[in-house]
């Protein structure tokens, strides 16, 4: 019978995680209402900040919760053969102005690969694409291990 043993990711590889990986989960909640969508996101290891473009319509559900400043949380997690890791994220997330944007912080924006601002442009004049910062308050990892018991 598989038994699994559970391991809290320390700084360094909870960084890792979200350094190698580029899409996870962002909930969004206000009130007592949840809202989850797929995102992709550009990671700052040095700052620990996740950077997002998120694109809505106007009247879409996404775009109602992005305009309530809602409690947000980011679920990145990776599954292979008998080993699962997973990263939670759990802070506000907060648009950009883009008068503050520096070349920095749009190196960071790069690394989110969806959406595409072109796959968009031409059809969607109503669609906003904004961009969001997502500085965690608390950043935590797991790792979990089924051992098998060979028989």
């Amino acid at each position: 019978m598989p038994t699994n043993s559970e391991v809290e990711m320390s700084p360094a590889e909870v960084d890792a995680l979200l350094s190698e990986h580029e899409t996870g989960v962002l909930s969004l909640a206000r009130d007592d209402a949840p809202y989850a969508i797929p995102v992709s996101y550009g990671y700052d290891a040095d700052d620990r900040e996740l950077y997002l473009r998120l694109v809505s319509t106007p009247d879409s559900e996404k775009r109602a919760f992005l305009g309530s400043t809602p409690e947000a949380r980011i679920v990145v997690y990776e599954d292979e053969d008998d080993e699962y890791a997973s990263v939670i994220g759990v802070g506000t997330l907060n648009e950009v102005d883009l008068d503050e944007l520096t070349p920095e912080t749009i190196a960071q924006y790069g690394e989110a690969r969806r959406p595409l601002f072109e796959i968009w442009a031409d059809d969607k004049p109503d669609l906003d694409i904004a961009l969001y910062r997502f500085s965690p308050e608390s950043l935590t990892g797991r790792t979990v291990v089924v051992e098998r018991d060979d028989e």
